[in-house]
């Protein structure tokens, strides 16, 4: 297996959690209650499996091994800046989460964030896959190689992803995922 089939997989991964949020946006904008146990999970994955693994991979060693090529900078400048966009929305949905926590109704916040983030998903994986093809072309199989052990060596990492595939699974199993919009 080489690091980009790796982030290839994150990204189908992704997908199963993006049709997550848009289901989830979607209910909350009809007026049905999620649990907040839910949106925390909804939360956390956005945090933990996003930004702290799949664009840490790219971000550290993915992004950096291609760039030292002196290619497909733009993209990559690109990548990092939807990169921040994408923490200051969790950031902002966190907050709206913690919000309900304490008795304010921020239903309508916390569905228009996510909504927004599954735009961004959407956009932001689909350019990324194309960029995989063209970063292919310039990687060399050891440089591959090379990644694909280093996103191995981290068993927490491992770890985590187990966890939040679980917890992706448990989302899809939850009754207002199955309610018909």
């Amino acid at each position: 297996m080489k690091a980009t089939d790796v982030l290839r997989h994150d990204h189908v991964e992704i997908r199963r959690f993006e049709k997550i949020i848009i289901k989830c946006s979607q209910i909350l904008y009809s007026g049905i209650s999620i649990p907040i146990n839910d949106l925390e999970k909804i939360s956390f994955i956005i945090s933990e499996f996003l930004d702290a693994i799949h664009y840490s991979r790219e971000e550290n060693s993915y992004f950096a091994c291609i760039s030292s090529y002196g290619v497909l900078q733009k993209e990559i400048r690109t990548f990092l800046i939807e990169h921040e966009f994408s923490r200051r929305i969790s950031q902002k949905i966190m907050t709206y989460i913690q919000n309900m926590k304490e008795g304010k109704d921020e239903t309508e916040k916390i569905a228009r964030f996510l909504r927004t983030y599954s735009i961004y998903i959407n956009d932001h994986l689909t350019k990324e896959s194309t960029f995989f093809d063209d970063a292919q072309k310039v990687l060399s199989k050891e440089e591959e190689q090379a990644m694909f052990d280093q996103f191995q060596s981290f068993v927490f990492v491992t770890t985590q992803i187990d966890k939040i595939i679980k917890m992706i699974d448990s989302l899809e199993k939850k009754s207002w995922f199955k309610i018909k919009i």
